[in-house]
Formats: C-alpha cells, sequence, structure tokens
C-alpha cells in the first residue's frame, strides 16, 4: 500500500529528499548481487510477498548499502547526542547518565484509590506519575452531572474539585515527583488545581515539574474530547503556555499528541507530520499572543506511540528530532538549542493489544518499549497486558513496569546513545519518512495551515483512510496479527480483571455535594464573577482559575462558565 506522499523508492538511487540527505548513488555491487546470488535464491524460495513495506506505504529494499546513504552529511544530518539537529538525542550522554522516566499511566474509580496506586507505583521503582482522569472530568462535568452517570470512575480518575486534587495527592510530595496529566479540554483548570493542591503542601510553584497534556488540536482531529470552539481552546491552550513561562519554570506546557492519532489509524508518517503541523499552530498562536519564541519553546513537549515494527519506529523517533529543530530554527527563528530540542515521552500501542491471548500482549509491549527507547524517548509508558479486556490490574501493572526495567538494566541497550545511528537501513528509513511527513506539512500549509486543514477535514480523512486500508488488510489476512487472525490458541484462560466498586460513584458524588454545602458562597461568587468577566476579556484565564478552585468552585462549574461565553465544537462529520 502507498499513501499517496512519496515515490517508489526501490531502485531509485540519486536525486534529493525532501528535508533529507541525497538518495544515494548507484551501486554496481548491489546490482550484481541482485542479478547472482539473489536471483539464484528467489528461483528456489520465492520471497514472501511480491512487495514489503513499512505502515506509511515506505517499501523496505531487498538490501541497504553504503551506496544508501552516500549523500548522508554527519553535521548536517546527524549531528552529535545533544546538539543541532539533535537527530541522535536530546541529552550528550542520553541514557549513560540518566534513564528515562518511568511513567505508567493510572487512575479509576475515585482520588482515594488511584492515591494508594500511586503509591505502590512509587514503592516499586517508577520514577514520575501519569494521571489518567475519567471521562467526566474531561468532558468538563461534575460528577453528579446527568451526563457523568455510569462513567465515574470508569476510564480515569474523578477530580471535581479542589478536595479531591488534595486526595489524589496525599502523601506524594508535589515538589519531588514528577506528575504528568493527560487532560486536553479542561486542561487550564487542571493545572490550577495542581497548582492550588501543591500550595496546600507547601510547595512553591518554581518547584513543580511535570507535563499538561493540553492538546486540543488532536481532539478535533482523533480523539474527540473537546468542548469550546478552536479559537477559544487555542486561547486556553496559549494561557497556559504563557503562566507557564511566567510562573512554572519547570513545567512542561503542552505534550503534542500523535500518540491518539496514530492510535485511530495513522500511519507512522502521518503520525509524524500532523503532529508537527500541531506543533507549528501552537507557535504561531503563541507568537501572536506576543510570546518570544525562545521564552516558551523549550518547555515544549511532544508524546509518541510506540508500535512493532521496530526499524520504522526508531526512524520515527529520529526523524522528529530532526525535523523539529530544524523547524524552530528555521521557520520560528529560535536561537536557543533547548528551544530545538525534541524532547518527548512515548506509550507503547493500545490498540496492537489483543483481547485474545493476551500473554502476547506482553511480547508486543516489550518490543515496542525498546523501540522507543532505542529511539530516544525522554519517558515511556508500557501498556498492561490486559488493558485489551479492563483497566490493568495490580499485578499487570506491575509487570508492564518491570519490562522497563529490564530493558533499563539488563538489555544493555542504554550503554551509548543512538546504537543504531549509521545504520544502512536506519539512516534510510530516517530520512525517507522525513520525506513523506514532509510531503504532507507542504500539503496542509498549501490548505492555510492546521486550523484549515482541519477545519475541512484532510487530516479526518487521511487517517480514517489509512485505518481503513489497515483494517482490509488484517480481514484478508495479508497483515498478521498473532492470536487473532493466525496461531490462535485452541483454549487460553481470560485472567482476572480490574473491578470497579460501583459503590465509589455514590461516595465521590456524596463527597462532591458536600464541598459544595461547606464552601464559602461568598467567595465562590466572587471568584466565579472574575473567571466571566476574564472569559469575556482577554486576560489570562489562570489567575482567575486558581482563584476559583481555591474556593472550591468545581471543574462542571468552571466549564459551564466558559460554555456560556464561548460556546461549544460542532464536529464536522466526513465522508
Amino acid at each position: 500500500m502507498t499513501n499517496g506522499h512519496g515515490a517508489e523508492r526501490d531502485g531509485v538511487e540519486g536525486g534529493d529528499r525532501p528535508g533529507g540527505h541525497d538518495r544515494g548513488v548507484a551501486d554496481p555491487g548491489r546490482e550484481r548481487w541482485r542479478a547472482g546470488a539473489r536471483a539464484k535464491a528467489v528461483e528456489s524460495a520465492p520471497e514472501r510477498r511480491e512487495r514489503f513495506e513499512t505502515s506509511s506505504g515506505i517499501e523496505v529494499r531487498d538490501l541497504y548499502t553504503p551506496a544508501d546513504i552516500a549523500g548522508l552529511d554527519e553535521d548536517r544530518d546527524l549531528g552529535r547526542p545533544g546538539e543541532y539537529p539533535f537527530t541522535r538525542g536530546v541529552q550528550p550522554t542520553m541514557y549513560r547518565s540518566r534513564l528515562w522516566t518511568m511513567r505508567q499511566y493510572a487512575g479509576f474509580a475515585t482520588a482515594e484509590e488511584t492515591n494508594r496506586r500511586f503509591r505502590y507505583l512509587l514503592e516499586q521503582g517508577q520514577t514520575g506519575l501519569s494521571v489518567a482522569f475519567d471521562l467526566p472530568t474531561q468532558m468538563g462535568y461534575d460528577s453528579d452531572a446527568p451526563e457523568a452517570e455510569g462513567e465515574v470512575g470508569r476510564v480515569g480518575v474523578p477530580i471535581a474539585s479542589l478536595a479531591d486534587m488534595e486526595v489524589l495527592f496525599d502523601r506524594i510530595p508535589l515538589g519531588e515527583v514528577s506528575t504528568s496529566m493527560t487532560i486536553n479540554a479542561t486542561a487550564a483548570t487542571l493545572v490550577a488545581l495542581y497548582v492550588a493542591a501543591a500550595e496546600r503542601q507547601g510547595v512553591a510553584r518554581d518547584r513543580l515539574s511535570g507535563t499538561v497534556q493540553n492538546d486540543i488540536l488532536k481532539e478535533y482531529i482523533a480523539r474527540g474530547t473537546w468542548i469550546y470552539p478552536s479559537r477559544p481552546s487555542m486561547r486556553l491552550v496559549t494561557d497556559i503556555f504563557e503562566f507557564g513561562a511566567r510562573e512554572l519554570p519547570r513545567w512542561n506546557t503542552i505534550s503534542i499528541s500523535g500518540y491518539h492519532m496514530r492510535e485511530a489509524g495513522a500511519s507512522a508518517a502521518q503520525e509524524l507530520a500532523f503532529t508537527l503541523a500541531d506543533a507549528i499552530a501552537y507557535v504561531e498562536a503563541a507568537l501572536e499572543r506576543g510570546l518570544a519564541i525562545d521564552d516558551f519553546a523549550p518547555r515544549l513537549s511532544f508524546f509518541f506511540a510506540a508500535w512493532s515494527e521496530l526499524f520504522e519506529e526508531v526512524a520515527k523517533f529520529r526523524a522528529a528530532r530532526r525535523m523539529w529543530a530544524r523547524i524552530v530554527k528555521e521557520r520560528f527563528g529560535a536561537r536557543s538549542p533547548r528551544s530545538m530540542a525534541c524532547r518527548f515521552h512515548v506509550q507503547t500501542a493500545g490498540s496492537s493489544l489483543t483481547a485474545q491471548s493476551v500473554d502476547n500482549n506482553v511480547v508486543r509491549t516489550a518490543l515496542q518499549a525498546l523501540a522507543a527507547v532505542l529511539g530516544g524517548a525522554q519517558s515511556l509508558h508500557t501498556n498492561s497486558r490486559d488493558e485489551a479486556l479492563a483497566l490493568p490490574t495490580e499485578d499487570s501493572v506491575r509487570l508492564a513496569l518491570r519490562t522497563q526495567q529490564i530493558l533499563a538494566f539488563e538489555a544493555g541497550v542504554t550503554e551509548t546513545p543512538d546504537p543504531l545511528a549509521g545504520s544502512y537501513f536506519v539512516e534510510t528509513l530516517t530520512d525517507e519518512l522525513e520525506a513523506a511527513a514532509t510531503a504532507y506539512l507542504e500539503e496542509i500549509d498549501a490548505m492555510g495551515g492546521t486550523l484549515a486543514a482541519l477545519d475541512a477535514g484532510f487530516q479526518q480523512r487521511q487517517i480514517q483512510e489509512s485505518a481503513y486500508r489497515t483494517q482490509r488488510a488484517i480481514d484478508a489476512g495479508h497483515q498478521v496479527v498473532v492470536g487473532v487472525n493466525r496461531f490462535r490458541d485452541e483454549a487460553s484462560a481470560t485472567p482476572p480483571t480490574q473491578k470497579i466498586d460501583p459503590e465509589g460513584e455514590r461516595r465521590q458524588v456524596a463527597g462532591l455535594r458536600r464541598v459544595r454545602a461547606e464552601r464559602d458562597p461568598t467567595a465562590w461568587d466572587a471568584a466565579m464573577r472574575r473567571l466571566d468577566d476574564a472569559a469575556r476579556g482577554s486576560d489570562n484565564l489562570l489567575p482567575p482559575l486558581v482563584e476559583a478552585v481555591r474556593a472550591y468552585a468545581t471543574v462542571g462549574e468552571i466549564a459551564n462558565r466558559l460554555r456560556a461565553a464561548w460556546g461549544v465544537h460542532r464536529e464536522l462529520i466526513t465522508v
């Protein structure tokens, strides 16, 4: 399959690659091998398929040689680890000095139960927290809203007020632990809640470290947990940038996410291109606000998926660093090397997990985690084997964490930065992924930029078409999924799954109503009035949001005030 972005690669030698080095030079030795040894071998044992290709439609050639990277300029295309263009990593010593942050994603039932899981994971050697919020919290509904019924605590932790946030981080020192929060439409409110909870612990803002996802564009493209129209949503994103630059110097103010687009069916090249296109849109919005590129760009971070095509995934991560460095320097005029460094979190591919033969998922996750480490990730979440069935059990989470620890301490893959650098195949694939992603970026620019392309449904259609091609290949048996369309186990036991206590929703609702009954109504009313004024004006919303959550305004109450001021987003239906 091909994606329409890039010519057939096999046998094409000479010419320039968009964004990369030359395609290489003719290799007479390879041609002799093809006509001789290879031809004889194929005659007696035909190859398994006519064309080998990656998920992005890039053809994998029968042999890679020095001729394929003859145009590679080490200084221009690779640099050294920690130096522009950061292809080989964002730190000079990479994992020789400091391992990636092992950050297992968790959240379920209630703040109290999630707090216990957090503390358990820290005891097991996890080095950072990652919070999953339930759908009502993500969508700006309180736990007792009609829209929330049956969803409270199901796919994440319910956080309705500062009282919940304080319980969630009870006995967890926020000045010492890095926290990632996967939240988008209500990201500004959750940042305000985190700041307020830290204040209750006596932790100054300049000591807080972590990341808020805060990536609303990918919600419109692939995930769907939006609330407001795109323009006010972008205002919230840049409000967080501005507040972070001023108040939270150690906080990553966005995690620009390709993960969810990949989970929705995007190829590796699409994930790379559409993530960087979103990043360009965020930078442009921040510059329009009047922020200086080198004041906020160092705190931008990224979030990618790791799939099982090991070499394509490693090449994708390397290409992402090189492309972002060039975009920030050449397009936006950044001068600080820290602005040009693409730092990213990786999560193994949730949609690759199967409900059939769940033990196979352990192998998939280990392979995907290896790709993330070989590709130079700054933090990593490894999925658990039972996540195709339910939220993971404690035992499954521990095994997923142990997978990271084995890679870190037993596999030898952390000993030198970018260990696959110089591979004829990996360097060529890195360059070809960059070329394919650059073609998408050029098309988006020609449409008027990311928001215009999004409004026209371009990214959505591309991902839908990619997902459709993949599913057809699986259904036809051309793409093998072990245990599903080939090599099925005749009998396999379903492991015990995580059970959500149905009483948790009742307790959560009762606690929320108690907060409303006990808070100071005068302080609450004054704070909400200031929030209304800021929403209808142009002031940064974070200071009034912090004031509102201190007065125990709830997530739903705040979202409702913003809905009244801005309206809600209506999805464009693409065909």
